[in-house]
């Protein structure tokens, strides 16, 4: 593989600042656009409201490929510096569409920076991207949830020649709660309130148990239409996780990809669900951060039993780094906490991993390094403009670490 010029990247942040630095357009030559702070009322703006599945990335350039880069930041932690080579090459990858809108703005930048041929992320679902991998049909999968144990098996004995495969989380995405109700624009509900309105139990939103959230707030005497995922999710299984572990006997279904609660108004995708709320009056649905900003829906605060949470990268980055590393070596799997009560943690969330292998890459290793090594450093900056969180400092460190030890 044609190494072609030295790029030390930028590994250090925090979930409590953001640098904006070079992807956060959709331009190759990119400049983030300006982060700007999150209300109830309104999302961040993202910078693309293109459909979470990617499109076609192409193959950025560079004025001389010989041109030396030698930028040097410290990494995550404050550790040593975080220094990965750029390399021309071609890679092929699909799963998770929940980072759709990350991973098209990654590809782009990449491409850009290092004239490489970063193929169009496919997106197709978690399941998708997974078999994808195993079947090397791809080089690394995104996963909104970590490989199971015989998802992990198959990749070892079929994928990476006996090598394991590690999980690297990469993207936070927050699941909003968006709303359309007339005349409020801040709004606060908790865990077994939410659970109530998603399983039929409370059906207007001047409910006594809402009313008790929302002191001074005049609520409406409006029937509520509560919008879930049609097909499976990973967002459904995510956000049911979080209605399972911090609802008590409110919610008596199972996490699952698949809704199972009845009623509500069934859409397809996250854009389908956005364009439900938008569209009728007393809706609330859940949705990736993303989908919120690209329709201006006002999104709902959370009492996680610490008082009102509003979502924004930072306390997004607070709930993941309550995750317990549940992987073992260079694999970074992690067990959210979604009864977290830690003040200022905004508790609905997901975390998407790339799955590679941890050995055995044969001629994509020195891409695959580049590639992942830009997404886990200088790639997390600027994320909340396209409706995610940066990773914390505790977890990129990590993820780093993984990168490095590829082979």
């Amino acid at each position: 593989m044609k190494i072609t010029r030295k790029l030390s990247l930028l590994g250090m942040f925090t979930a409590t600042a953001l640098t904006l630095a070079a992807c956060g357009s959709d331009e190759p030559n990119v400049a983030a656009p300006s982060s700007t702070s999150s209300t109830s009322t309104s999302a961040p703006s993202s910078s693309t409201s293109t459909s979470a599945t990617g499109s076609s990335a192409g193959t950025g350039s560079e004025s001389s490929s010989s041109e030396s880069s030698t930028a040097s930041s410290p990494a995550a932690g404050g550790g040593e510096t975080a220094s990965f080579e750029c390399a021309e090459g071609e890679l092929r990858s699909s799963g998770s569409t929940a980072q759709g809108k990350v991973m098209e703005e990654w590809i782009l930048a990449f491409n850009a920076k290092c004239n490489a041929n970063v193929g169009a992320y496919q997106g197709g679902g978690s399941g998708k991207g997974i078999s994808d991998f195993t079947g090397n049909q791809v080089d690394f999968a995104g996963s909104d949830s970590a490989l199971k144990e015989d998802q992990a098996a198959a990749a070892k004995a079929d994928r990476c020649a006996g090598a394991d495969a590690v999980n690297l989380p990469m993207v936070t995405g927050p699941i909003a709660l968006a709303y359309n109700v007339p005349g409020v624009t801040d709004l606060t509900l908790n865990a077994s309130v939410l659970a109530n309105i998603f399983n039929g139990t409370v059906t207007n939103w001047n409910d006594a148990t809402i009313a008790e959230l929302n002191s001074g707030v005049t609520l409406p005497d409006l029937t509520i239409q509560s919008v879930h995922r049609q097909e499976d999710s990973g967002t459904t299984e995510n956000f049911t996780r979080y209605l399972k572990a911090a609802a008590g006997d409110a919610w008596t279904f199972d996490a699952a990809k698949a809704w199972a609660a009845p009623g509500g108004i069934a859409a397809n995708g996250s854009d389908g669900v956005a364009q439900e709320v938008v569209g009728k009056e007393g809706t609330i649905g859940y949705v990736e951060w993303g989908y919120a900003a690209d329709n201006s829906l006002a999104i709902a605060k959370i009492d996680n039993g610490s008082g009102a949470v509003e979502l924004t990268g930072e306390s997004a980055g607070k709930a993941v780094s309550a995750a317990e590393v549940v992987g073992t070596g260079n694999d970074v799997a992690l067990k959210l906490d979604y009864a977290t009560d830690e003040e200022g943690a905004y508790p609905i969330v997901l975390v998407t991993y790339e799955i590679v292998c941890s050995a055995n890459n044969g001629d994509k290793l020195d891409i695959l390094k580049a590639f992942l090594g830009y997404t886990a450093t200088e790639g997390q900056e600027g994320l909340e403009e396209l409706g995610a969180a940066p990773l914390p400092a505790e977890i990129q460190e990590k993820v780093i670490a993984s990168i490095q030890a590829l082979s």
